[in-house]
């Protein structure tokens, strides 16, 4: 699973990355409400484990800024000290999907972890919108807007996306972008180079800073941000 944790207390974190990376789990952390909005927004998570008393913005707050604004249906579990009705109530509300209550067990939050991972995987059906960071594309009706703004691609093109915005922020290697685009029968030239180049008009050009790197000698990743490496 990839996670993000949005918790400012170092040693719930420090206790979370301890035992779930070992297990293969990928982590993101932020320590206050802004830098979680921001992250969640920016990259594509399995679940998010949200802490309700936070900096900046509470838990709460991100949660409905979650799927108010951002229209992001990733699976929320909330962690909290406290265990009122109406602290659950509001949880819920709000967005969350799972309501765990401090002191917790790492073995009980993966496995409602994993839960939630299943759940919203099984519901997949009515969740068709790809998201990286300012560029969205709706796998069923092949529509592609990068800041609002509505990109026109090629058949070709819009397969690449989709594998690559399936797979951000890693870099996708050449070999896999033909595989999606001709299957077993590749091209012996560089046809996937036109197609790039093709895809790179449209997605970067009108922007403020290119979303498309090529990473020389493995292949090609989409970052959300403006980084320059």
């Amino acid at each position: 699973m990839r996670i993000l944790i949005i918790e400012d207390n170092p040693d719930i974190q420090a206790n979370l990355y301890g035992f779930l990376e070992p297990k293969g789990h990928v982590l993101d952390s932020a320590s206050n409400g802004y830098a979680g909005l921001a992250l969640a927004a920016q990259n594509n998570y399995d679940v998010v484990v949200l802490d309700i008393m936070l900096p900046g913005l509470s838990g709460i707050e991100v949660c409905q800024k979650l799927r108010s604004e951002l229209k992001n249906p990733v699976p929320v579990l909330m962690l909290t000290a406290r265990d009122t009705l109406q602290d659950k109530v509001d949880g819920f509300e709000s967005g969350a999907d799972d309501y765990l209550v401090k002191p917790f067990s790492l073995v009980e939050l993966e496995v409602r972890l994993k839960a939630l991972v299943r759940r919203a995987s099984g519901n997949n059906a009515a969740s068709t919108l790809l998201r990286v960071g300012e560029l969205t594309f709706d796998t069923d009706t092949y529509q592609a807007t990068r800041n609002g703004q509505l990109l026109a691609l090629t058949k070709t093109g819009y397969t690449i996306l989709k594998c690559m915005m399936r797979e951000a922020p890693k870099v996708v290697p050449r070999e896999t972008l033909e595989h999606e685009v001709w299957g077993d029968d590749r091209p012996d030239s560089d046809a996937l180079r036109t197609h790039i180049h093709a895809l790179r008009q449209a997605l970067d050009k009108p922007f403020a800073f290119p979303m498309l790197r090529t990473v020389p000698g493995l292949g090609f990743k989409l970052v959300s941000q403006n980084d320059p490496s």
